[in-house]
């Protein structure tokens, strides 16, 4: 009789407790959904008229990074603390910066029309200039007011012989609108867009 009564009791107790955790359970908030973004690298309608400044095929190869900043998710930092660097958990790039950046300059330099071809590696193609890039940083940084960083360095060399014709590194600090990913976005983006100008007038100038 007695232990009748204890499993009696015992069976609500249960119950309860599993209402109880199926109903943590449904007030759990959603998980975020997952949010990609591109960079686009666009020529300014004021900027200078194309011109030809080498006879032959450029070739573009893939850009190098490091670890954090190759990698597709957004990376940030906060003001005051630039050797510390973080990932987003759903904030990714269309592709890795390393390409994207890359193919950018490759259309980039199509528009401004600086040599007969410009390709990439992929087209296997025999090219008498080759044009390489690192990017330093590439990132949105936390503080007031938000902004975003964009460090690139980009040289170009002789495919024969190897010899260094042009080397500079371009650093851009762009502000950004709100402290969204979004807006950190569209600051990288102008910053692409005025980086590519730069690159293409100082080879203009060589």
């Amino acid at each position: 009789m007695g232990r009748r009564t204890t499993i009696g009791t015992f069976l609500p107790a249960l119950a309860v407790a599993a209402a109880g955790v199926v109903a943590a359970c449904g007030s759990a908030p959603p998980v975020p959904e997952d949010q990609f973004y591109r960079l686009k690298a666009v020529r300014a309608e004021s900027a200078a008229p194309a011109k030809l400044l080498f006879p032959g095929t450029v070739e573009i190869d893939r850009f190098v990074a490091d670890g954090v900043t190759a990698g597709r998710p957004i990376v940030y930092s906060e003001a005051g603390k630039p050797y510390q660097v973080r990932e987003y958990h759903y904030h990714f790039w269309t592709q890795p910066p390393t390409v994207m950046l890359r193919d950018e300059l490759v259309s980039y330099l199509r528009v401004a029309k600086i040599a007969k071809a410009v390709v990439t590696p992929e087209m296997r193609v025999n090219a008498e200039y080759v044009l390489t890039g690192k990017i330093i940083r590439l990132e949105k940084v936390i503080g007031t007011p938000p902004k975003a960083v964009l460090e690139i360095e980009l040289g170009v060399r002789k495919a024969t012989g190897g010899e260094l014709i042009f080397l500079n590194t371009y650093r851009i600090e762009a502000a950004s609108e709100g402290p969204g990913v979004d807006d950190a976005v569209h600051a990288l983006n102008a910053a692409l867009s005025t980086v590519y100008g730069r690159f293409v007038a100082d080879l203009a100038k060589r």
